[in-house]
């Protein structure tokens, strides 16, 4: 009884320790080589657990920036002023209501402006010339004149006088000549008008204009009576007077037209 016992644990121990052996190889072969090891003890200090990641610079960069890591690209920045508007296309004169023609530029015109002015400046350094001899024809004007009245003697001027005064008349009449020449046939620009002091100055024109053609002849006939030894009479003895009105009327126009310039520049002073 005791030996049938003794070969039933033998037999019962044989036949479990190959399966606990199996068991036990298929566990060992299940558990990863990193997995920490349990101690079946309970004890909370025998557990070997991994650390925590570190966080890396191009995380830490990536949430500074708030943009995806591993984009590799940039989000372009904002402008911190908003850009400038560009001014548009500037009106053309053609928009402004002028046509091609009118904008384009005329060499004709041009030309006889430019001929215009330099006539015009010519015509005034002549007229302020001519005032001078015209000046001196007057003041010598006395001194060839025979003084004395009827019954009296009658003293005769001199002939020094009397050539002096008639070439100061002709040289007056030469220049005041060539001054209205200058002024006569300077290019006419159409529908161009004179107005105010020029008005003035082209009205005088009618006096002192006929008064430089009668006083020279007045002056021409008052001359022949004097060597002939006659006091001056008939129409020759209105010479002095005729003379007097066209020197009164060329000053007034050169006066009309210098006048109001000097004054618009005394005014920008």
């Amino acid at each position: 009884m005791r030996l049938s016992s003794i070969l039933f644990c033998s037999v019962l121990f044989c036949s479990i320790a190959p399966a606990a052996h199996s068991q036990g190889t298929q566990s060992a072969a299940a558990t990863p080589p990193d997995a920490p090891t349990v101690d079946l003890t309970g004890s909370p200090a025998s557990v070997d657990l991994p650390s925590a990641p570190e966080p890396s610079d191009q995380a830490t960069q990536n949430s500074g920036t708030d943009q995806p890591a591993g984009t590799g690209q940039q989000q372009p920045s904002q402008p911190n002023e908003p850009e400038q508007k560009k001014p548009g296309n500037e009106p053309s004169l053609e928009d402004l209501g002028f046509t091609a023609q009118q904008t384009q530029a005329n060499a004709e015109l041009q030309a006889k402006l430019n001929k215009r002015t330099h006539m015009l400046k010519v015509h005034q350094t002549l007229g302020l010339f001519t005032a001078i001899p015209m000046a001196a024809t007057l003041i010598t004007g006395p001194q060839a004149k025979a003084k004395g009245k009827n019954g009296q003697t009658i003293t005769e001027p001199t002939t020094a006088n009397l050539d002096f005064h008639a070439a100061l008349g002709g040289l007056t009449t030469g220049l005041y000549f060539a001054t209205a020449y200058y002024s006569t046939f300077a290019p006419k620009i159409p529908g161009v008008k004179p107005k105010g002091a020029i008005r003035l100055h082209r009205d005088l024109e009618w006096v002192h204009g006929p008064g430089m053609i009668l006083t020279p002849v007045l002056g021409i006939m008052a001359y022949k009576q004097e060597n002939a030894g006659e006091k001056v009479h008939g129409i020759a003895s209105w010479h002095g007077t005729a003379a007097y009105v066209t020197a009164i009327a060329y000053g007034t126009s050169i006066v009309a037209v210098s006048w109001p310039i000097h004054w618009k520049f005394w005014e920008k002073k």
